[in-house]
């Protein structure tokens, strides 16, 4: 039986964000001439060795794999460790992988893309290989908006500065996280305002610490919720930041479970309470501050 041809997407997809989109949408049209749209990317701690550790990754694996498959629809992630390739010249590369693995027919990237050992090759010599191995090949160009080019680095920035709506438009999709739901010390329970923890990966950015009014989807049900990113202060004992979400109107236990916490905008710093009456107050003002 003769193998399927593709249509690869090719990029680290780092935020899955607008330029992204302009990528996989290229591929995405090639279904009409009968290909399999395909995204090869690598896992998100690529962006760790790639700026040497100055920049958190904006989505774990998962996160990354639900906008790919859930809200996108790409029929197919193939994304191999990247050991496994790093020493593969950019022949080997194009005709081990994009010919040999994945039959690939039509091939589109980013004008900055860069593969083979030491990244030696980028765009133009992928189309040479493309003639070469008989798929052919469509350089995307960048995806403006404001002004600038749409970048992961540009929507780390928002990200980090609080600037949430700023950051969901070159998205093209809302900030968010899925994480699974950790045990917390249960204060919240004590002040009428029951919380999840939800604990950030290892190198993943953290968006700037504060408050947020966000929404969460419980079993399909999309619910107004408030979260706070950081180490929580006033209560302490939080050496790793976290987003602790309040879901307004909910009681139920989803401990262990994975839910998804998408964010709207931000309300305020974190700040330390002196009393957890304090704190209970705030938090009372902050819900009233996300229902409006």
């Amino acid at each position: 039986m003769e193998r399927k041809k593709t249509a690869v997407a090719l990029g680290l997809f780092d935020g899955v964000h607008l330029g992204h989109r302009a990528v996989i949408d290229a591929a995405l049209a090639q279904r009409e001439n009968g290909l399999t749209a395909t995204v090869f990317t690598f896992e998100p701690e690529c962006v760790l060795r790639k700026s040497g550790g100055s920049s958190g990754y904006i989505y774990t694996r998962t996160e990354k794999e639900i906008l790919l498959r859930e809200q996108i629809g790409v029929d197919d992630i193939v994304s191999p460790p990247f050991e496994q390739l790093c020493s593969l010249s950019g022949e080997e590369f194009t005709r081990e992988v994009l010919s040999g693995q994945l039959n690939a027919a039509y091939v589109c990237c980013g004008d900055d893309f860069r593969f083979g050992r030491n990244a030696a090759c980028g765009a133009r010599e992928l189309t040479d290989y493309g003639r070469r191995y008989g798929f052919a090949v469509e350089v995307v160009s960048p995806v403006e908006y404001g002004g600038s080019a749409v970048s992961s680095s540009r929507i780390r920035e928002l990200l980090q500065s609080g600037d949430i709506s700023a950051a969901n438009e070159l998205l093209g999709f809302g900030y968010f996280i899925n994480a699974a739901v950790t045990d917390g010390n249960h204060i919240g329970r004590t002040i009428d305002f029951p919380t999840i923890n939800q604990e950030f990966a290892e190198g993943q950015l953290v968006p700037r610490y504060g408050v947020y009014s966000t929404y969460t989807n419980v079993g399909g049900r999309v619910l107004p919720s408030v979260t706070n990113v950081g180490v929580k202060p006033t209560v302490g004992g939080v050496d790793r930041p976290l987003a602790e979400t309040h879901i307004i109107s909910y009681s139920g236990d989803l401990y262990g479970k994975n839910v998804d916490v998408s964010f709207r905008s931000f309300i305020r710093p974190e700040k330390r309470f002196g009393s957890l009456d304090e704190l209970k107050a705030q938090i009372t003002a902050d819900i009233i501050n996300c229902s409006n």
